[in-house]
């Protein structure tokens, strides 16, 4: 019981090292910019879409429900597929969030050399700010950690994290853009608790 508590406690004291050098470190700038290449692409008829390899693509799935449950329809491009042709759910000034740690993922370089050939803007979420895709994005957001959480540092752990941070703050600072209120939000919640919790306070104040 003490070894596991042991081992559990030090992954935490790693995480939490790592996570607060990474928020002390963002670039609310970058994230601004990144908000308006988004805004900017949908006032001209564009859409936002994103992608990542491996674990990063299962943040893309979940930052593309967040972003559309917020405001900003968001679609889940796959990495791999979009070679084969899943690039063609992307059209001229698109906007595609790319993400991947190392920022040197050769399959995921050879998607944005596709989508950048093909017209889209590119907003990179990699931890590390000289990398390939870094140098080119449009924008880039960096979420960089030291220490992923093991004596290993290579399953991705406290990595994932920060990016799932990053990509929701970018949803924040795109949420309060549109000035989203729960009436709006409601109605994309009807089922479930989180549409019951809404629906129940707002009856509570009628």
């Amino acid at each position: 019981m003490h070894f596991e508590k042991d081992q559990a406690r030090t992954f935490l004291d790693i995480m939490a090292r790592s996570l607060r050098d990474y928020v002390g470190a963002i670039d609310y700038g970058a994230l601004a910019d990144a908000k308006r290449l988004i805004l900017d692409a949908e006032a001209a008829g564009g859409r936002l879409h994103v992608t990542g390899i491996g674990k990063p693509g299962h943040v893309s799935g979940y930052a593309a429900s967040l972003f559309s449950s917020t405001g900003t329809p968001a679609y889940q491009l796959d990495g791999t597929e979009c070679v084969h042709g899943s690039a063609g759910q992307v059209l001229p000034g698109d906007v595609v969030v790319a993400i991947s740690n190392s920022g040197e993922t050769s399959e995921l370089k050879r998607s944005v050399e596709c989508l950048k050939a093909n017209g889209a803007r590119i907003v990179a979420l990699t931890g590390k700010p000289g990398s390939w895709l870094a140098r080119n994005a449009d924008v880039a957001l960096i979420a960089g950690v030291e220490q992923e959480g093991d004596a290993m540092n290579k399953p991705p752990r406290a990595s994932i994290l920060a990016e799932m941070i990053e990509l929701q703050c970018l949803s924040i600072l795109l949420q309060a853009e549109r000035g989203l209120d729960p009436e709006t939000y409601v109605r994309w919640h009807p089922a479930g608790a989180l549409g019951a919790s809404i629906l129940g306070t707002q009856s509570a104040v009628v």
